[in-house]
């Protein structure tokens, strides 16, 4: 049956739009995959519910175990107050309706008691903080970031003590958790050193950054005999009750749990922060590595560009002579004096003339070409070594900020420390094979420069490989014009076809000229582009992880960006809450 107009208390609102908080961040810090931020999330996720806790905290022989019978006040001791620091546990005391103890593991047990006041508290009495069983700290530590209130306890003779103070650094600085101190067992000390210590803890507190810090002395041998006025405990339990307690307790607690919970968004945000720094670093220096590529491609298609010029006006000068050597010798008398001698046995025919002319052309082409092309190639090469070179230097001067030791990205720091170490020595595989910067598509001339590629290695046998392409084509290219132009000549005669073959010839030899011109320029710039672009596939496995880096922080930080937001808006409700 449905039960209408049912309302729900402001405070168990709250506590179910906490719950539901709570279970957002187990989710995020899950996915995050950091252990201890996993288990604090869970932590306030599962004990919404439960009473206000205090944590009581101190070094071994400071009389925490003492004390806490004493402040509740029952008949019997609830609490073990160990012979030895070697077989002490965590003593987790709480409400039940019958006496009763759980031991949870070695190190955590539960004690229920029927005490009226643990309706509304739950004390943790923890190993000391200068303990040496192993997994104490540890386990003490788990139920800080829990805690509404730690209570630090010290021998009133000797409340310096290093270790303590060094734990409520943490507690302090990690997760801002509201501290009381006690100085116990102040039976034991004269009255002037009592407040001279007690004047020291105040003062020592201040300057580790607690505002008015709150310390009572008591002794709970004086309460257990009695004595009320002289124990300490009445100031030290009105302080409770008025701060704590009178109904207040059930706000302070989830207060506590907000508090908690902005502590992990904080340092979530922090630590994403760094990444973020990390992560644009990476991006800018990955973009980098592109504009490098680019820059030394176009810096030696210019080369090739001008070594393009200087090659054609070297055709140019090798070819016209030989075009005004043709168009005198093809003159009428000329070649009836040739037909003439050969009549007569000379050697100077037309026939053997015109083919002197043509080999004049080939052989002035061929040595002046290669020259040129050989002289060019090494400024080409040069530059594309260049590339490599540059690119390897970035690669070992990239910017780490995520460091390994990192509080909840290391392992993160550790994934990127790994594909860069994987990059550098893939990379620097790839420079030292040949094989990378030449294959059989790039150089019909493979045979003949096998031996050469075998004397170079890597990125050094580039000028190599260059002359073979460049030879090629000049050998490639000059042989076609020539057979084209010796066509033109066969079978020649004289009367109307000199101007008709000398028209043609010209034309083969400017067709040779733009042919030469397009594929030097495009075969040198496509190697460029070849090897660029086979440099920068080295980067594939760095790419990856950007992407899923750039897309994990973009995740996180809007998550929590949302639950902090819901933070501040149920932490400004509860600041509406009357109970």
């Amino acid at each position: 049956m449905k039960v209408f107009n049912q309302e729900v208390s402001p405070i168990e609102s709250i506590k179910q739009s906490i719950s539901e908080v709570a279970a957002d961040f187990v989710q995020l810090t899950e996915d995050i995959g950091h252990e201890e931020l996993i288990k604090t999330s869970q932590d306030v996720h599962q004990h919404i519910s439960e009473p206000y806790l205090f944590v009581i905290a101190g070094e071994v022989k400071a009389g925490k175990s003492s004390f806490i019978n004493a402040l509740l006040q029952t008949e019997k001791d609830i609490c073990k107050v160990a012979p030895s620091p070697m077989t002490d546990t965590i003593q987790q005391i709480t409400y039940g309706e019958e006496e009763s103890e759980i031991i949870v593991n070695q190190y955590l047990k539960k004690i229920y008691q029927p005490v009226e006041i643990l309706k509304e508290i739950s004390i943790v009495d923890t190993p000391g903080t200068n303990t040496i069983i192993d997994h104490h700290q540890e386990i003490t530590e788990r139920f800080v970031p829990a805690a509404d209130l730690i209570v630090f306890v010290f021998e009133a003779k000797n409340p310096y003590r290093e270790s303590a103070w060094n734990f409520f650094e943490y507690i302090n600085k990690e997760w801002w958790k509201k501290v009381i101190f006690v100085l116990q067992q102040k039976d034991l000390i004269d009255p002037n050193d009592l407040n001279i210590n007690i004047k020291g803890v105040y003062d020592h507190a201040v300057t580790k950054g607690i505002e008015d810090p709150q310390v009572f002395a008591v002794s709970a041998k004086l309460e257990k005999e009695g004595d009320h006025e002289g124990s300490g405990y009445l100031p030290l339990r009105a302080y409770i009750n008025d701060n704590l307690l009178k109904g207040k307790a059930p706000v302070l607690k989830q207060k506590n749990n907000l508090s908690t919970l902005s502590n992990i968004e904080h340092k979530l945000s922090d630590g994403l922060s760094i990444r973020q720094k990390q992560y644009d670093a990476d991006v800018a220096f990955r973009e980098d590595i592109k504009t490098t590529l680019k820059e030394q491609e176009v810096k030696t298609a210019k080369q090739v560009d001008i070594l393009v010029e200087n090659l054609i006006a070297a055709y140019d000068k090798v070819t016209q002579p030989r075009l005004d050597e043709l168009k005198e010798g093809l003159g009428f008398m000329s070649m009836l004096s040739k037909s003439f001698k050969s009549t007569f046995g000379s050697n100077d025919s037309p026939k053997k003339w015109i083919d002197g002319v043509l080999e004049g052309i080939e052989t002035d082409l061929n040595t002046t070409l290669k020259d040129k092309l050989n002289e060019g190639v090494v400024d080409i090469a040069d530059s594309i070594q260049q590339m490599g070179k540059i690119v390897f230097l970035k690669l070992r001067n990239s910017t780490t900020i995520l460091k390994d030791d990192h509080e909840i990205f290391s392992d993160i720091a550790e994934k990127r420390a790994n594909v860069l170490k994987d990059l550098q020595q893939s990379f620097s595989n790839f420079l030292n094979r040949t094989d990378n910067f030449y294959d059989k598509e790039m150089t019909k001339a493979s045979d003949s420069i096998a031996p050469n590629l075998a004397a170079a290695s890597g990125i050094t046998a580039v000028g190599v490989i260059l002359a073979a392409i460049t030879n090629g084509m000049v050998f490639d290219i000059t042989g076609g014009v020539l057979t084209t132009a010796g066509l033109l000549f066969a079978g020649v005669s004289l009367g109307f076809k000199r101007r008709k073959i000398l028209r043609e010839f010209a034309a083969e030899v400017n067709k040779g000229k733009e042919r030469f011109h397009t594929e030097v320029s495009k075969n040198l710039k496509d190697y460029v582009a070849t090897i660029k672009d086979r440099i920068d596939s080295n980067f594939k496995k760095f790419d990856n992880h950007l992407h899923k880096e750039g897309s994990d922080i973009t995740d996180y930080s809007t998550r929590l960006s949302v639950l902090g937001r819901k933070i501040k808006e149920l932490d400004n409700e509860l600041d509406g809450v009357s109970i």
